[in-house]
């Protein structure tokens, strides 16, 4: 037996030793409560709860049930499910698990603890009714600490990894998130349903399973790990990066920075990473709202800086990728804004620190970038995607202060708001052939295909392959949005055919796509709304930029499609061939 499945019988052991004590003490205190020993202490239940049923009121009643509700089997079940979804769509399998077994721990020792122990609920007017199980322990307040208590941990443990800058607020969601078991344990002492120590048992039952499934799951792998691929949901084979293709430029360094995400410490915490790399320290120059930042790296590369960094998201990374495309000056991507899209697809790490870090030590590649323009639409510069449709229409209706407060995750509301938009006609033409007609919901073009949550949009886009790649999002309904939603996570690629208008997706390739829509609609360049209108030209720019990535040494393996993936990945065909030669899932 190897050294791995020792410790995981032995962790399995333990886990089992773990749930038969919880269980044991959960039922040998409940029938010590139900059947105590002459003299046993009297902790004056009943008139606790006989007094909050004689002073119940209409407004704290409403309240109760309210609270109660976010208990309930119903509740509990759709929430764990919609929670261990996203954590899963984020690759955090962990967190998944940990709900997801936590809850399920809880509900198993519940079951067994109120058959065995079998207590009768107060003697009071029930508001609930005639519940089939007994009253200890508490089955509500168990769920409640178990899900929403584990959602606090990992929002906790979120918050301990980052930047004190952006994670204020995470510990204050964590302390509501804590909360809501103990209002729950509130409610339903008002409501007549449970004695006091059953909500206490209830308590610590969902803690008890949180810590037991918490010490049953197998460490997190270091990030560099030359193994781990569990990042990404796709079973794919470990990828060796090629050697780097140039020297990587040294000389002065520049940070420019978005001031509105970027706060005084963690500007300082970037400045002392550069100089710890032996470098003199770094100008400091701030972007402007009006250009995210492209004079500041203009001017920085015009006082003879080799390094420029952009600290910020994806509008500060293009506007300085902008300024120094064709040049000799290299990019550090340091992601510190709601989308950090092209880090996340180049491999960096999502720490602002620890990406500068990384491309410091890192390798110099060259990367493509797009030309965007459009009917009443100047030219312009993106590095990651540009679209029309509704992916615009969410971009441009998410309140800026929300993404600040809650990053990427604040696009769910304005997309909830446009589902049920209409489809529209779209007229498509790659490099200059026959054009294709369809009926869409949107249509992306891109020069990286993973979006957040390691969704895969585009899943043969390159960075440096001197192609754009195209997807026509045109799902039918329920179930046309059904099998978009399962085309996205599993990576499916399909070619346009004579019949693909009802497909969920369709992919096109090409160095040069225009796209033109029957009327104006909403548009968006690297997640940034502009002009309304009818057409959006996108023209590739081959090796147009240079960046720093991480070092081949420092980590081979990554969740994104990167540039040194190329080397391992199957053969595109010729770059004239704009259209794929694959159909179907793989």
């Amino acid at each position: 037996m190897t050294r791995t499945q020792e410790h995981a019988a032995r962790t399995g052991v333990a886990t089992a030793c773990a749930v038969a004590v919880q269980t044991a003490v959960l039922v040998a205190a409940g029938l010590l409560i139900t059947h105590p020993p002459a003299g046993w202490w009297d902790p004056g239940e009943r008139g606790l709860v006989a007094w909050l049923a004689a002073h119940r009121t209409p407004a704290l009643t409403t309240a109760s049930d309210w609270l109660s509700a976010l208990a309930f089997t119903p509740a509990i079940v759709a929430v764990t499910a919609v929670a261990a979804a996203v954590l899963l769509m984020l690759r955090q399998w962990r967190g998944a698990a940990l709900l997801a077994g936590a809850v399920a721990l809880q509900a198993a020792v519940f079951v067994t603890a109120a058959h065995l122990v079998d207590r009768a609920r107060p003697d009071v007017v029930r508001l609930d009714g005639a519940l089939p199980t007994s009253s200890f322990p508490s089955g509500h307040v168990g769920a409640a600490t178990a899900l929403y208590g584990g959602l606090g941990l990992l929002v906790l443990c979120a918050a301990a990894g980052r930047g004190p800058g952006r994670w204020r607020w995470r510990p204050v969601v964590c302390a509501l998130a804590w909360t809501v078991p103990v209002l729950v344990a509130a409610s339903r002492l008002y409501r007549g349903m449970h004695h006091p120590t059953d909500v206490l048992a209830g308590l610590l039952n969902g803690a008890a399973a949180l810590w037991v499934v918490w010490r049953a799951l197998p460490a997190r792998a270091p990030r560099n790990a030359s193994a781990d691929t569990s990042a990404d949901p796709v079973d794919r084979p470990v990828r060796t990066r090629t050697e780097p293709t140039e020297e990587p430029p040294t000389g002065p360094v520049a940070l420019v920075y978005n001031p509105v995400g970027v706060d005084e410490a963690l500007l300082t915490r970037l400045a002392t990473t550069v100089t710890a790399h032996g470098h003199h320290p770094p100008r400091l120059l701030p972007g402007s709202a009006e250009d995210s930042g492209r004079a500041a790296a203009a001017r920085a590369l015009a006082d003879g800086a080799r390094l420029v960094a952009a600290c910020g998201g994806d509008g500060t990374v293009t506007a300085c990728a902008d300024a120094l495309a064709g040049t000799d000056a290299a990019l550090l991507v340091v992601p510190c804004g709601t989308g950090n899209l092209l880090a996340r697809n180049l491999g960096l790490p999502t720490d602002p620190v620890e990406a500068l870090d990384a491309a410091l030590t890192g390798a110099a590649r060259r990367i493509d970038l797009m030309r965007v323009e459009g009917d009443d639409l100047a030219a312009r510069t993106a590095a990651t995607m540009a679209g029309t449709g509704l992916d615009a229409a969410v971009m441009a209706s998410t309140d800026q202060g929300l993404k600040r407060r809650l990053g990427w995750p604040a696009y769910l509301f304005g997309a909830v708001r446009h589902l049920t938009d209409r489809r529209f006609a779209l007229t498509v033409s790659i490099d200059g052939g026959t054009p294709v007609r369809r009926h869409v919901r949107m249509a992306v073009v891109g020069n990286v295909g993973t979006l957040q949550g390691g969704v895969r949009l585009l899943p043969d886009a390159e960075p440096d392959d001197g192609l754009l790649d195209l997807v026509l999002v045109q799902p039918h309904g329920l179930r046309g949005w059904a099998a978009t939603a399962r085309a996205l996570l599993t990576g499916t690629r399909r070619s346009p055919r004579p019949d693909a208008q009802d497909a969920p997706l369709e992919h096109f390739r090409g160095r040069r796509i225009e796209l033109t829509a029957d009327r104006p609609r909403a548009r968006e360049c690297d997640g940034d709304p502009v002009s309304e209108g009818r057409v959006l030209t996108l023209t590739v720019r081959p090796n147009a930029l240079l960046v720093r990535l991480p070092d081949p040494a420092r980590d081979r393996t990554t969740a994104a499609h990167t540039p040194q993936e190329r080397a391992t990945t199957p053969d595109h065909g010729p770059a004239s061939d704009h259209r794929y030669a694959r159909t179907g899932e793989h």
